[in-house]
């Protein structure tokens, strides 16, 4: 449930030098260098309090759940399904059965991939997916259509990594059977209108999946208003640790479903004659699941819902508004993805020089940014570039993380150009 003492704080101007200090990982040096992280959009760190839930449960409570009758385990599922209740609440879910344990957005979109849309499609019907997609996004489409032989359609982007509306307009039509798009883009931070694309979706009959990886951490998702159909994030770019992700769907949509896999948990009876599935949620999570990831998400939404999740909004756009005012003064710097709605991410080229190149200068000098094609090789084909250098941002970001960015590409560029 909500927890209504964290939400009387919200009033409050948030500390973010403060906030730092809840992530002991910042304080170190790497290559002599104080670390500036700006690598969250891959994986975010962990505040103590998610450190602490993990160790507890492994220190206190360490058990299987579910099945046990004893204390441990008792305490054990008690945290472990007091996760997936933080975790309705944090989406707005209509019930807690919507909630559905995967090791991260990749597994879920497999799930409703191979589950859902594989029994339905054939060989007359299509999926649309846009050229911003992350590769997790298009190849479980890609292996649908060649089992079946449905047609993938690939929405427009244009020069600002913006989705064409139009373009996706004219590729809708009664033979949609799913719609699949990310909130944020991974790559270029473009914030999509999902909204837009549910709601004429609905309109052929079409459902439509969310890939959430990089908009649970900035937004606050109510799957309610949407009406997504399904809806699918990942703990380790919440604060939370890796390993452990979210589906949401509709109920009616997962009671439809096969499961995905079968063994433990997924079942209620099981003989040689046949066997009966088990409940929602459980249906789709067989074997022993991930018990510390789950407890370290839940404490990391815990962690999160304590902030204006406003104020947080508002303060990553103004990192993302002063390094691209910053990049934009530089002189040599080209910027890849200026959408007008974007979230913390900063992706460029250093004019002359190689994305791989300039992130190993920078490394030398203790700042940590991706650099590559981020598992989005197609709309890095559209700009005819081979990868970009990623800055992303977080609530531990500061001003004086991206000046010292800046004096690092400086250096850099006095060595490679």
């Amino acid at each position: 449930m909500e927890n209504n003492s964290n939400r009387n704080l919200t009033a409050a101007t948030i500390d973010f030098a403060k906030v730092r200090k809840d992530f002991p990982i910042l304080a170190q040096e790497v290559n002599g260098h104080p670390l500036v992280y700006l690598d969250s959009a891959a994986t975010t760190q962990k505040p103590q309090s998610v450190i602490n839930a993990v160790a507890d449960y492994y220190r206190q409570d360490n058990a299987n759940v579910h099945r046990g009758a004893h204390a441990l385990s008792d305490r054990a599922t008690q945290n472990f399904e007091g996760a997936r209740s933080k975790v309705q609440c944090f989406l707005n879910a209509a019930k807690r059965e919507e909630v559905i344990w995967t090791r991260g957005t990749t597994e879920s979109i497999n799930i409703v991939a191979q589950s859902y849309l594989r029994p339905i499609i054939g060989p007359n019907d299509s999926i649309i997916i846009s050229a911003l997609e992350h590769h997790s996004n298009i190849v479980p489409w890609q292996i649908v259509c060649e089992q079946t032989g449905a047609t993938l359609k690939v929405i427009k982007v244009n020069e600002k990594g913006e989705i064409d509306l139009e373009s996706f307009h004219q590729l809708l039509d009664e033979n949609v059977k799913l719609v699949a798009v990310n909130h944020v883009s991974n790559a270029l931070g473009t914030i999509n209108p999902i909204r837009d694309i549910i709601s004429a979706a609905h309109q052929v009959g079409a459902k439509v999946l969310i890939d959430g990886a990089q908009g649970a951490p900035h937004f606050e998702i109510d799957v309610q208003t949407l009406d997504c159909d399904f809806y699918a994030f990942s703990g380790h770019k919440l604060f939370a640790p890796t390993g452990i992700g979210v589906l949401y769907g509709k109920e009616l949509l997962l009671e439809s479903m096969i499961p995905y896999q079968a063994g433990g948990e997924m079942i209620e009876v099981v003989s040689f004659t046949g066997t009966t599935y088990n409940k929602l949620p459980y249906k789709f999570e067989a074997g022993t699941p991930n018990i510390a990831g789950a407890i370290g998400l839940g404490a990391a939404i815990d962690y999160l819902q304590q902030f204006d999740r406003q104020q947080l909004i508002s303060y990553e756009e103004h990192l993302l508004d002063y390094a691209t005012n910053k990049a934009q003064a530089f002189g040599g710097i080209t910027l890849v993805g200026t959408a007008e709605q974007k979230t913390g991410v900063m992706s460029f080229l250093l004019d002359g020089a190689h994305p791989h190149d300039v992130g190993t200068l920078l490394d030398q000098q203790g700042i940590a940014v991706r650099t590559g094609h981020h598992c989005a090789m197609p709309i890095m084909e559209q700009f005819k570039i081979p990868g970009t250098i990623r800055a992303s941002f977080s609530i531990y970001n500061d001003e004086s993380d991206i000046n010292r960015l800046f004096v690092a590409l400086e250096k850099a560029k006095s060595f490679l150009i």
